[in-house]
């Protein structure tokens, strides 16, 4: 803050150097030295004004409202023939049953998502098994209690909307089905949001229960850090980073957010060879009949 006003004074004492030059002899070494003295005088009083009734802070603060722009990553999927790093996915799913499923549900996501995508069918179904899941009526009209299966979506951490607000002070944690498609930035504000908790800067009050976050809108998120080192063990021995864990469930929302990745790109490539084939041939077709119609020579006899 005091350098903008360092420089404000550097610019005018400036200018009263141009116009004391002016002068002539003692005359403008005495208009040198009041214009340096005047400039430091006014530029400390502007930074303790500044600072006595928060003006450059309010700037700070109205920049944060739609939060910084998240630096670019350089996701393994994100080439025209890049596919998902599907052990990254895996790592990602533990890290959101472990750490995110408290709070946030993944609604459009079923057990049979998983299945050749990061888990096999026997892990997917042993894991719905573990669930209990409402289902009915029965027999007598009664509904009951079974485990889950592979078409089963993931359970809800909260029975309802209500519930969820209660339990987290009135805030709503969202549902992170398409949470990668609902935010500006996609799988990179994810990255940064989870890694960018830190200390608010001089002169930024967080309300009480807030945490600062400069990548959230406003600076101020209702969640807290969830993601500290060696919070999970990953299966495969990946040390879990606090910004290893962050990439991998970047990653799995990324997924989750466009199942039809992989397959896509792989029909699009596909399409690709196909109607490039198709093209070079019509092409052919198009030389080989047209060819003799366009060299024939036309020639006119006339009557002898």
């Amino acid at each position: 803050m005091f350098s903008i006003f360092n420089r404000a004074a550097s610019a005018q004492m400036k200018a009263f150097s141009r116009k004391a030059s002016t002068q002539a002899g003692s005359a403008s070494n005495i208009s040198n030295k009041g214009a340096a003295i005047a400039a430091s005088i006014s530029g400390l009083s502007a930074a303790l004004y500044s600072y006595q009734f928060g003006v450059f802070d309010e700037a700070f603060a109205s920049g944060l409202e739609e939060g910084l722009h998240a630096p670019h990553f350089p996701w393994s999927h994100n080439g025209y023939l890049d596919s998902f790093d599907h052990n990254s996915i895996r790592r990602g799913y533990q890290v959101y049953r472990e750490v995110c499923s408290s709070c946030h549900s993944l609604d459009r996501i079923a057990w049979r998502n998983l299945v050749a995508v990061s888990h096999t069918s026997d892990e997917a179904r042993a894991m719905a098994e573990e669930v209990e899941y409402t289902d009915g009526p029965n027999d007598q009209g009664e509904s009951f209690q079974r485990p889950g299966k592979l078409a089963d979506y993931m359970p809800a951490p909260y029975p309802n909307e209500e519930a969820s607000r209660a339990a987290n002070g009135g805030a709503l944690p969202p549902d992170l089905s398409l949470m990668v498609k609902a935010r500006h930035g996609g799988a990179d504000y994810i990255m940064a949001l989870l890694t960018g908790y830190q200390d608010p800067p001089a002169g930024i009050s967080v309300a009480e229960g807030m945490n600062f976050n400069p990548y959230f809108p406003g600076g101020q998120i209702a969640m807290g850090r969830v993601l500290f080192d060696g919070l999970v063990e990953y299966d495969d021995g990946t040390p879990a980073t606090t910004t290893q864990m962050a990439k991998d469930v970047s990653t799995f929302l990324s997924w989750a957010s466009e199942p039809e990745h992989d397959d896509r790109k792989k029909m699009g490539m596909q399409a690709v060879i196909v109607l490039s084939a198709m093209t070079a041939i019509s092409l052919y077709v198009k030389r080989l009949k047209w060819s003799p119609i366009k060299t024939r020579k036309l020639v006119y006899n006339p009557p002898k």
